[in-house]
């Protein structure tokens, strides 16, 4: 896991370095090659830093925008504000999560989905894939599409198993990306529209690597399923007081702090971390995930910690935490906000916990997510269109 993706942001600011050239021309004409054999020469990779925020958006588009017009890197700038769309999209309609994580706790067991996730089908390309995933905890985003086809269409599995399989692999795995983009490929997020996986495509942006022919089914109807809920208001952030005695409260959603360490009126007096990443699933997440954020979040305690007051656990559990904030006598906890998903679940659970000793958590939102989310009401045409708006006006939005 290490080798691949080091979890620090020393990592993710070298890695944003080298791609930066590569945003323009590049990335648009040879993004969706498949090419693991040559360490996928021409994706960025960032999303594991991305998904954690060692990396924000906003200054991974405020780096290739000072080289390149936005016109010359739309499609990386498009793919960036994919993930703020999804994660706005997801917190309108939280519903959709929680009828996921339900499906996924209802599903048996099934010889043919441990076949598949074993890597043990008769289709090849789906074979290699399912090993990579597990292996390397990463799949290129065209390998996903093709997989997740497979999987529903052909395969003939259930697509929230599917999902689930990602979530305890990926390094970034994240709860709007991963559901929602499972829902497209099923015909379920624009229902009608689904998305077939095919040999003639699968051969050309593999370089002929892997080529199913006959196998796949390209003659599947989309799934059906309710209509989406209806969207609610995006949940307010609350408010940090001044004047009173406040802990930092960091989770594997948001580990870029300077931003919540600005929002401060008083220097904090202590920090710790609440992690999720086993929450993601009911089945076992895979260590490469657990060690991932483990060590993410080690690394921002770390750089931080002049600025950070006393250090406090890095905790997976909301009792420990609780009692971190007690024993410290804090009036309030200040941590990112968590959008919807295993993180935000557990913000939850400690902020019950917290209420009954008196001291009161508040989760700051970002100037970015503030300015995004707001427009993830229909689909990623209509949203993209606010994109020129949200670059301009953001500059960088950096830790």
């Amino acid at each position: 896991m290490t080798e691949l993706f080091p979890p620090t942001r020393l990592e993710a600011l070298s890695r944003l370095s080298s791609f930066v050239p590569r945003a323009g021309r590049d990335y648009a004409t040879g993004r969706n090659y498949d090419l693991p054999e040559k360490g996928h020469p021409h994706v960025s990779q960032l999303s594991p830093y991305l998904r954690h925020r060692l990396l924000t958006e906003a200054e991974v588009c405020e780096a290739v925008l000072g080289r390149y017009s936005l016109s010359s890197a739309e499609k990386f700038i498009q793919e960036v504000c994919w993930r703020s769309y999804w994660k706005g999209w997801l917190e309108l309609r939280p519903q959709i999560w929680a009828d996921y994580a339900n499906a996924v706790n209802m599903l048996d067991e099934d010889v043919h989905v441990a076949t598949a996730e074993a890597g043990q089908t008769d289709i090849d390309a789906f074979n290699a894939w399912a090993q990579e995933l597990v292996e390397t905890g990463y799949l290129h985003n065209h390998a996903r599409m093709w997989f997740a086809s497979i999987w529903i269409f052909t395969l003939e599995l259930p697509w929230q198993a599917g999902a689930d399989f990602f979530m305890r692999h990926l390094l970034d795995g994240d709860p709007a990306s991963n559901t929602l983009s499972w829902r497209w490929v099923a015909g379920l997020q624009t229902p009608g529209k689904h998305y077939i996986a095919r040999s003639s495509n699968i051969s050309k942006y593999t370089e002929g690597r892997h080529n199913p022919e006959w196998r796949l089914n390209t003659q599947a109807d989309p799934l059906s399923g309710p209509p989406h809920p209806e969207r609610r208001a995006l949940r307010d952030p609350g408010e940090v007081q001044p004047g009173l005695r406040t802990g930092i409260l960091l989770h594997e959603d948001d580990l870029s702090p300077k931003f919540l360490l600005e929002a401060l009126p008083d220097a904090p007096v202590a920090a710790a971390a609440l992690l999720s990443p086993a929450r993601r699933s009911p089945g076992t997440v895979s260590a490469k995930i657990l060690g991932f954020v483990d060590q993410a979040a080690a690394d921002t305690v770390d750089r931080w910690q002049d600025r950070f007051g006393a250090r406090g656990p890095i905790e997976t559990s909301v009792d420990k935490i609780a009692e971190w904030a007690v024993t410290q006598g804090l009036e309030q906890v200040a941590a990112p906000f968590a959008p919807v998903g295993p993180a935000g679940s557990s913000l939850r659970s400690l902020r019950k916990r917290l209420d009954a000793e008196g001291i009161t958590l508040t989760e700051v939102r970002r100037t970015w997510d503030n300015a995004a989310w707001p427009h993830a009401t229909h689909g990623f045409f209509r949203f993209k269109k606010t994109i020129p708006d949200l670059v301009a006006k953001l500059g960088a939005e950096t830790e």
